[in-house]
């Protein structure tokens, strides 16, 4: 796998080269209740999604909350990560949903609504990157599922690679100099090159 490296990290070529921009009215925000494990959380992060809980709990649907209130905001997975509650083996505790079955998430909910200043954990925030952590690098990779298609048919309608859709949340992991640089790099990569993207 061909990668570009900017500052402390190595990133796929997949995040320039992929059109992209979430279609929730397409996809239902289908991730958020497919999947066998929560999303990766950090442990600060669990800490906030803690003290949110009083204005969270109302937006979440009631076995979330029974779930959440019995077993906390987190567990350890088969993986060894730490991750959301998830309840029946694979919905996230956190969604609830809109009008039309369109699933939502309850964190960004409350956020949205300026009841607390967490939004919601930086791995939801950055899918569909991932990232992975060496002792000297961090990998920023491009995860690709099935649901995501939308996604890649409207990017691409829109032009959006998906380094340009995820510019709010890798500014807030990585800092502006980061996507700036990133942004130079998949400039020169793209006229080099183009885009290896086969149609979606």
């Amino acid at each position: 796998m061909y990668m570009l490296q900017i500052k402390d990290t190595l990133v796929s070529l997949d995040l320039i080269e992929q059109f992209f921009c979430c279609d929730l009215d397409a996809c239902l925000g289908q991730c958020c209740i497919d999947g066998d494990a929560g999303a990766p959380v950090t442990e600060e992060e669990c800490e906030a999604i803690r003290a949110a809980l009083p204005v969270v709990e109302p937006l979440m649907l009631p076995r979330g909350v029974d779930e959440v209130r019995r077993n906390g905001v987190s567990y350890i997975d088969e993986e060894g990560d730490l991750v959301t509650t998830i309840v029946d083996g694979r919905n996230c505790a956190f969604t609830c949903y809109a009008p039309g079955g369109k699933c939502l998430c309850a964190l960004e909910q409350a956020w949205s609504q300026g009841k607390t200043t967490f939004r919601k954990p930086s791995s939801c925030h950055l899918y569909p990157v991932r990232l992975t952590q060496y002792p000297t690098f961090t990998a920023v990779n491009f995860h690709h599922w099935k649901i995501c298609k939308p996604a890649h048919v409207l990017g691409r309608k829109l032009g959006l690679r998906a380094y340009q859709f995820l510019k709010e949340p890798l500014i807030a992991r990585f800092g502006r100099d980061w996507y700036d640089e990133l942004c130079l790099a998949a400039e020169e990569y793209l006229r080099q090159y183009g885009s290896k993207t086969p149609e979606d």
